[in-house]
């Protein structure tokens, strides 16, 4: 067995296409969907498009948040038609595929779709340890939300049926919820020792930087640990500040 992986939908607007994903979710032996604010959702039409994929639209979790979709998830990988030179990490199907089964099967990965009129947000992206780009014809690359979902849970599907080497991990991926508070830490204590951000884009750039590195539990604790070490002896240094002010007067 493999690492589990879900497939999350963001905003989607067609509850046909969301009927479709399914059953190209179904034809590939996947079967946990997330649905991020769906417009439409049960729908008589995301039904019948299934066709046979019934179990999976009544088992599909709706939430209103991509943290709370990607919550539990050590890998999440988000579908993009983004330049290359967007400062991020790309793969194609094939390659994130392999990064996917490679992991120990106690770790859980995730596939980002976007909305089908735009894709992915910015904000979506932060969440992401890497970019998909599916190769197409640059003059007519328009593929629907299920023909997308089709085409990564096949490279995922056929990767699984190869003899693949798992990486090797002290511990488990960090969950995307722990990394979310780590981020909420970080922030904070750049905050409070005045850190200067002249670009305005300092914490984006970070993410990335941390989201390539795909942080398990340890070198999670580390870092939080290292954050409030930080906090610790500032606060220490402001109460000596304090003694010494007073002892003056």
């Amino acid at each position: 067995m493999t690492a589990h992986v879900r497939i999350v939908l963001i905003d989607p607007s067609h509850p046909g296409n969301i009927g479709s994903v399914a059953r190209a979710m179904k034809n590939m032996a996947l079967s946990d969907l997330v649905l991020v604010r769906p417009r439409s959702f049960p729908h008589a039409e995301a039904v019948a498009l299934a066709a046979g994929a019934d179990d999976i639209l009544e088992r599909a979790r709706i939430v209103t948040t991509v943290a709370e979709a990607i919550s539990d998830i050590g890998f999440v990988a988000g579908t993009t038609s983004r330049p290359r030179n967007y400062y991020w990490d790309f793969a194609t199907p094939r390659d994130v595929a392999g990064r996917i089964v490679g992991l120990p099967d106690d770790n859980r990965a995730a596939l980002l779709f976007g909305s089908e009129r735009y894709g992915l947000s910015t904000e979506d992206l932060n969440h992401c340890n890497v970019l998909v780009r599916i190769p197409a014809n640059p003059e007519y690359c328009s593929l629907n939300l299920a023909m997308s979902v089709q085409l990564l849970s096949y490279e995922i599907f056929m990767s699984r049926e190869q003899p693949h080497s798992h990486t090797q991990l002290e511990l488990p991926l960090a969950p995307s919820g722990d990394v979310e508070h780590f981020y909420t830490h970080l922030n904070q204590v750049m905050n409070e020792v005045d850190f200067d951000d002249r670009t305005g884009h300092l914490m984006e750039r970070l993410r990335r930087l941390f989201n390539r590195a795909q942080l398990d539990r340890n070198e999670l604790n580390i870092l939080r640990g290292f954050l409030s070490a930080v906090q610790g002896r500032r606060g220490q240094s402001s109460r000596r500040s304090r003694e010494g002010g007073g002892s003056g007067e």
